[in-house]
């Protein structure tokens, strides 16, 4: 069973969203956006109910601090999620999982974390999506699912054969540059065209495995420089 809390800044204490709401209003020019509350959405699974809820008031949130609940009442609000892409490391859900198994010296629980958005206020289409594109970078987060998941289990299919990319090293530069936004890369076309420089001097296209394992890291390199 899937147990979920949303853990809130108390009032006075909400300087996340009242950050946001400034640059919303400052660099967006979205002055029709009368507030925002931000919210720190947990997902736990191989845990007690018992554990779970001691762990919301000890590791998940701190009582003086913030407000946890079960679900949120946000009216007429605007509401999205924010999670890391598969594969990006996340820390909160990281650090929660290790303290719960600290504190009941068994299995380490499954833990997802995300961050929910309720934005209030007259906006149109194109306000919200001018906030959702300041607020998720496309390289390490994706817009999440609001419902909760049955399980936080993820199976993954291990492919039998790796895709070769057949003609890789014969694309021009508009065509690497179409390649980029098919499949969704970090990389920009002068850093798939240096791949491109590498597996021409292999003589060989490259596999999918490949690139999308030097985009990981290429993107990592860019988040931490």
């Amino acid at each position: 069973m899937v147990y979920r809390v949303f853990v809130e800044k108390k009032k006075g204490l909400d300087n996340e969203a009242k950050a946001l709401l400034n640059d919303a209003k400052a660099l967006l020019g979205i002055n029709s956006l009368e507030k925002i509350r931000i919210f720190n959405r947990y997902d736990a699974e191989n845990i007690t109910e018992e554990l779970f809820n001691y762990s919301v008031k000890t590791v998940f949130s701190e009582p003086q601090l913030d407000i946890a609940t079960s679900e949120i009442q946000v009216d007429d609000a605007t509401v999205f999620a924010v999670e890391f892409l598969p594969g990006q490391f996340d820390q909160r859900a990281d650090s929660a999982a290790q303290c719960i198994q600290i504190i009941s010296q068994g299995d380490r629980p499954l833990i997802r974390s995300a961050k929910v958005y309720a934005l209030y206020g007259n906006l149109s289409d194109e306000d919200i999506s001018a906030i959702k594109k300041y607020v998720i970078n496309p390289v390490e987060a994706r817009e999440a699912e609001l419902k909760k998941p049955e399980t936080l289990k993820v199976n993954y299919e291990i492919p039998t054969t790796v895709k070769t990319l057949d003609g890789f090293c014969a694309l021009s530069r508009n065509e690497l540059e179409q390649f980029v936004k098919d499949y969704g890369l970090a990389m920009d076309a002068d850093d798939i065209e240096f791949c491109q420089t590498y597996f021409k001097s292999e003589r060989r296209d490259p596999t999918i495995t490949e690139i999308r394992m030097i985009d990981t890291y290429w993107s990592d390199h860019c988040r931490h420089t």
